[in-house]
């Protein structure tokens, strides 16, 4: 079962994405409904054709409609890519679907459109046949006036607004995910300030609201739960760098520059540049980068603190640049990354 922290609604302001969702039906002239991952509409459709909300209305059609949803998302799941396919009807349809972090949590059924140039579209499968199909010629003769009007498209044409969309729908809902959870949990600290643990770090330590704690928390509060990593004086070799090297892991929530970090040595930053690659293997920026993302991975395991409140901690200059500089370390955000870890600590051995 999806964790509740991946449910598309609750990562979407479902409001604001039905208007989007409007916009996009009336831009590229497809029907649009978003489902859930269990195939359950979180929208109203957006500019459904007549023909097709005519069929939907009718108790021996929608079972077709609904069996081609399922089958269609399943597809889309499988190929983790836009999948275009024919209804009952022979009406192009797409399931578009929506992944975090290679979950799937939902889709956008798209389509209601036909084909200008049918014999351009390859091997496009008819997802389901029509066991009756007397039945189907029937109620089609009866909406032929409908089905007249559904517009038509190249196949090039819904290609290319498929890959679009599916472009477009996973950055909107990655993006809406890395700032609900940041609001989630800062919301969640501000409700219940216990869940910080000051008074297990500084005994007697009173209570305060969230953004007072997060004025007062300082480089020696992260330094009490960094116990893995304390600074080892023997970690640099070379005796010009140790300044900086013990500036480093001592003062762990600045936000340091390489210009700083030559003037403490008392040598040019190009030749601080040049020393420091040849000590660590790397540059400032990515040893430091790194540093702080191992660091903050350790806040992350064993403390409650919000996303937000280990940026600040760890100085970088705003969440949203940590959680970017985290993934492209560890691929995964840092509210997954302690959900998976939390995870797999309370699982039975």
């Amino acid at each position: 079962m999806i964790q509740e922290y991946l449910r598309i609604n609750k990562i979407l302001d479902l409001k604001k994405w039905k208007r989007l969702q409007d916009s996009l039906a009336a831009v590229t002239k497809l029907a649009i409904l978003t489902v859930d991952y269990k195939g359950n509409p979180v929208t109203t459709h957006s500019s459904c054709q007549a023909f097709c909300q005519n069929v939907r209305k009718d108790p021996e059609l929608l079972p077709y409609c609904q069996k081609c949803d399922s089958r269609g998302g399943l597809e889309a799941v499988r190929l983790n890519a836009p999948y275009v396919y024919l209804c009952h009807f022979n009406i192009v349809d797409i399931a578009i679907p929506i992944t975090i972090d290679d979950k799937y949590i939902g889709a956008v059924m798209a389509g209601q459109v036909k084909l200008a140039d049918p014999e351009n579209a390859g091997d496009l499968e008819q997802i389901l046949a029509s066991k009756n199909e007397s039945l189907h010629h029937r109620k089609r003769d009866k909406l032929n006036q409908y089905y007249d009007e559904i517009p038509t498209m190249t196949y090039e044409e819904v290609v290319k607004i498929s890959n679009m969309l599916f472009l477009l729908c996973n950055y909107i809902v990655e993006e809406a995910l890395n700032k609900n959870l940041l609001v989630e949990m800062f919301e969640k600290a501000s409700g219940n300030q216990e869940a910080l643990n000051i008074s297990t770090i500084l005994p007697g330590y009173s209570i305060k609201n969230i953004e007072t704690i997060k004025k007062e928390m300082t480089n020696a509060i992260a330094d009490a739960y960094l116990k893995n990593t304390p600074y080892d004086p023997d970690i640099c070799s070379n005796s010009v760098l140790k300044p900086a090297f013990d500036y480093i892991y001592r003062n762990k929530s600045e936000n340091m520059s390489l210009k700083h970090m030559a003037e403490l040595c008392h040598i040019s930053p190009s030749y601080f540049s040049r020393l420091f690659a040849k000590e660590t293997g790397e540059t400032f920026s990515a040893y430091l980068a790194r540093l702080k993302i191992t660091w903050a991975k350790q806040l992350l395991e064993v403390t409650d603190m919000p996303v937000s409140q280990i940026s600040d901690e760890l100085g970088f200059n705003e969440p949203g640049y940590f959680i970017k500089t985290f993934k492209k370390f560890e691929e995964i955000t840092p509210a997954l990354y302690r959900k998976y870890f939390k995870g797999n600590m309370n699982r039975p051995g």
